[in-house]
């Protein structure tokens, strides 16, 4: 039996293998880089070990560090989350040659998986050579073949960028993974990305949990997935059930792995098996009612799988909220991240299912199933919200009220070999998972199937510090209803309604996304955001009013008499906005050179204004940082302190490229040197940040005047890095 996990991962995941961790009674054990001592999974944790650096390769990529960590804090399995070693077939092995518990497939069929080129190879494909490539092959796609989230990953559109683009792909991947490796296959413009979740036992039994879309990418990586794949034909999905199976058969696989593929019509193309749990599993958790990581832990410990797996409900939709800026071409962003809150949920302890946490509903009357599930039924219990618990409670398997008290019209309760309870006005309760079950069912849940619900997974808190080390994912934001429509739509309102404070984030994408005609109507495929990106980052409606409520708010937190004289407007700049104000007779104000807007009433957080009939609150929030959020339930928008007079010294030499973000300049283009020419569009610097590598393009044609960037060298925001001298063509 397994009684200490350590998580060989950071951030989000950590986290969330912490939570099943707690709620099986398994104590946790972290590891983290010195850029993550005071990171949320450290906290989280039972037990911390430091890995001394900061960069994975010195840190979360150093397997004998890992492995003499969880000797040293007593863990006696190791999970290794997804990224970083977690597809190492070598690690797995050092884990298990230490007597330590290996949560995850064995080494075999990782090396048969985990490599992308014999993945390929097992399923009947592969790789193209990169010698005999012509024209007529392309576009090709460059690939990692160890590892995914689109690290190590280029599109090859012409035979004369295919050796930079292999040399940048092998970059990428050794740092992101360890291993260089890579390898070339077919490019398919506008498919579709569907996968299969399977889960293995050690007895024969292999799971087929249902399809996700994951068609929704940027730079290849999922922005937006859902469960079940919507529009296909039950045929095709027995299919990719029937190759996902024979994929785990083949490589005698054990616990949780995702096949992918890339779907054209009704015709499915092996792209990949990820021998590791998936960024967007909380999707297939949420639509079979179970959870994934307790899963594994069952399988590692030896235990049986059921013959069938639980039947799937509803649609679940996960969206990505990255620190980015999707109209700067993806631009990762760095900073404190003030406020992190969806309403609803918490953050980073959000109920799972039933015994592994449960979905919370509208009304808030905690039943608890399991003894370590809490459920909340839509209109709350029967008077009085006493609070209900199931196995684990006093009394053994029977029911009974956590406090002793029991509302006058009930819930009606029935132990035994179904325990169904209802509670009054609200949806029906189930424990036990099956009808004819005795007992649970390990790692299969019974969620609330009633009403939508919303869950948040992340690696971070209020107050925490988004650094440039590693991925620059916050939060992933999950919605489960009775039908997809519904699922889109609470998506949508919870990120539309969230409180995202701190670097500027996709927030804004993701809610335009899901509210896309083609998103809405299931129109998927891998081509969405270069089709729509320029209309979905277009600049938000509304600011000159969230700018408006910004300057009142300021001037309601800094009270002053009114005279009785006109006296002239007072002016506040936000972003790219100028606002006038004066204060009227009434302590009130009125705003200047925006007639359709009448002051309602303003305070330092709070202001409400009339837009053309229509009142609109506005919550106003200052952290200091030279920014003001605010929000509404129309959007959010955060808007520049903008001083009254600029500096001088702030202008920049024309031609100027500036470090975009901060990070690590691995090379530069082949020759360069100052005087050289170069030509615009070129690339003249590759910076890493957040484990991603990012070319800084000449802005024009012209002469190289000054090259700061060295290869090696950390650099800030706004840092120069090169002049370009713009070429005359005049003459």
């Amino acid at each position: 039996m397994i009684t200490s996990v350590l998580v060989a991962n950071r951030g989000e995941i950590a986290c969330r293998i912490f939570r099943t961790c707690r709620e099986l009674g398994i104590a946790t054990v972290a590891v983290y880089s010195d850029a993550d001592a005071t990171a949320l999974h450290v906290r989280e944790a039972d037990a911390a070990v430091r890995l001394p650096g900061a960069a994975p390769a010195d840190t979360y990529l150093r397997g004998e560090l890992i492995v003499k960590a969880a000797l040293a804090a007593g863990a006696d399995a190791v999970h290794p989350g997804y990224g970083f070693l977690s597809e190492n077939a070598e690690f797995a092995r050092a884990v298990a040659a230490a007597g330590l518990v290996w949560i995850g497939p064995p080494p075999a069929s990782i090396e048969a998986m985990a490599s992308k080129t014999r993945a390929k190879e097992l399923m009947g494909g592969a790789p193209l050579d990169p010698a005999a490539l012509t024209e007529a092959d392309l576009p090709v796609l460059v690939k990692a073949a160890a590892g995914g989230g689109g690290r190590g990953m280029r599109i090859v559109r012409s035979l004369a960028s295919l050796a930079g683009e292999l040399a940048a792909a092998r970059s990428e991947a050794a740092s992101a993974f360890g291993d260089g490796e890579v390898f070339l296959e077919p490019y398919v413009e506008n498919g579709r990305h569907v996968e299969v979740q399977i889960l293995a036992d050690a007895h024969g039994t292999v799971w087929a949990l249902g399809t996700r879309d994951c068609s929704l990418q940027r730079r290849h990586q999922k922005v937006i997935e859902e469960a079940p794949a919507p529009g296909l034909s039950p045929e095709l999905t027995e299919t990719l059930y029937a190759l996902a199976v024979r994929a785990a058969r083949a490589t005698d696989y054990r616990g949780a792995g995702t096949v992918e593929f890339l779907v054209v019509g009704d015709q499915a193309h092996f792209l990949e098996m990820n021998t590791r749990l998936q960024v967007e599993h909380p999707v297939t958790e949420a639509v079979f009612g179970v959870d994934l990581v307790e899963l594994q832990l069952r399988v590692a410990e030896g235990a049986a799988l059921p013959a069938e797996p639980p039947g799937e409900r509803g649609h679940a939709v996960e969206a990505r909220l990255y620190a980015e800026d999707p109209g700067s071409g993806w631009t990762p962003q760095t900073g404190v991240l003030h406020a992190l809150d969806v309403p609803g949920v918490v953050p980073t302890h959000p109920p799972l299912n039933v015994r592994g946490g449960t979905p919370r509903t509208p009304g808030s009357p905690a039943l608890r199933a399991g003894g370590d599930a809490g459920f909340a039924a839509t209109g709350g219990p029967a008077a009085g919200g006493a609070a209900l618990r199931a196995r684990g409670h006093e009394g053994g398997d029977a029911f009974g009220p956590a406090d002793g008290a029991e509302a006058a019209t009930g819930p009606a309760l029935r132990a035994g070999r179904d325990a169904r309870y209802a509670a009054t006005g609200g949806p029906a309760l189930r424990a036990g998972g099956h009808e004819g079950d005795d007992a649970f069912r390990p790692g299969v849940k019974d969620p609330v199937y009633a009403v939508p619900w919303v869950r948040v997974d992340s690696g971070y808190a209020g107050g925490d510090s988004i650094g440039v080390h590693y991925d620059p994912m916050i939060a992933k934001v999950i919605a489960w209803a009775p039908t997809r429509d519904q699922a889109v739509r609470r998506l949508a309102h919870a990120l539309r309604r969230a409180r995202v404070h701190g670097p500027v984030t996709n927030r804004a994408l993701l809610v335009r996304s899901l509210e896309h005609p083609d998103f809405t109507s299931a129109r998927l495929d891998t081509g969405f955001y270069e089709r729509h990106l320029d209309a979905l980052t277009a600049p938000a409606d509304g600011e000159r009013h969230a700018a408006i409520a910004a300057a009142l708010a300021d001037a309601a937190s800094r009270p002053g008499a009114w005279r009785n004289l006109p006296s002239q407007p007072q002016v506040k700049a936000f972003g790219e906005h100028e606002i006038r104000y004066r204060p009227t007779r009434g302590g009130g104000f009125e705003v200047v050179d925006d007639p359709g807007v009448r002051v309602v009433d303003a305070g330092p957080y709070r202001v409400r204004l009339e837009i053309d009939g229509v009142v609109r609150p506005f919550h106003v929030t200052d952290h200091g940082d030279g920014h003001i959020h605010i929000d509404s339930p129309t959007g959010a928008h955060a808007l520049a302190v903008r001083p009254r007079f600029t500096d001088p010294q702030d202008r920049a030499e024309p031609g100027s490229l500036l470090a975009p973000m901060p990070g690590t300049v691995v090379r530069i283009g082949d020759g360069l040197a100052e005087g050289a020419k170069v030509t615009q569009g070129q690339p003249l610097v590759w910076l890493e940040a957040m484990k991603m590598e990012h070319r800084i393009l000449s802005p024009a044609s012209g002469i190289l005047t000054a090259l700061h960037a060295v290869p090696g060298r950390q650099v800030e925001v706004g840092a120069l890095l090169a002049v370009v001298h713009e070429e005359d063509t005049a003459s």
